[in-house]
């Protein structure tokens, strides 16, 4: 079951010139930040109502980030939607036939997640997130 929009994912070419922008100009509040190595993003989530917004700068140009921004430019990257339980909702996806990007849920900025690959949902890249406390 989804419940609620948890963050939309914007890719950046420099984390901290976005955080020039998101943190100090706008004013928001950076929940947390961290290097992901797996992922291969330098990535940051700042708060904003009960929902947050992520930061995604490449490690390196041949990350998928690094691809999208080499492709597309800066901007919208994701949309991230939270469930109880991202292992079930796999499961149940995968039974639909959903086409996805990852078979089993990993740890992420926003606890566990996967993503489903933008050709199920109409261009749009989709990450399923279940936050650990």
């Amino acid at each position: 079951m989804i419940e609620k929009i948890h963050h939309i994912g914007i890719a950046v070419h420099s984390l901290d010139a976005a955080l020039k922008f998101y943190r100090d100009t706008l004013g928001l509040h950076v929940h947390a930040q961290d290097t992901v190595q797996d992922q291969g993003v330098k990535a940051a989530l700042l708060t904003i109502g009960r929902s947050e917004i992520e930061l995604l700068e490449p490690l390196s140009p041949e990350s998928a980030v690094g691809k999208f921004l080499a492709r597309k430019g800066e901007g919208l990257h994701h949309i991230c939607f939270q469930t109880p339980d991202v292992d079930a909702e796999l499961e149940g996806l995968k039974a639909k036939g959903v086409e996805l990007v990852d078979q089993k849920p990993r740890r992420g900025l926003a606890g566990m997640i996967c993503f489903l690959h933008p050709k199920a949902a109409r261009g749009v890249l989709v990450e399923l997130a279940t936050p650990v406390p």
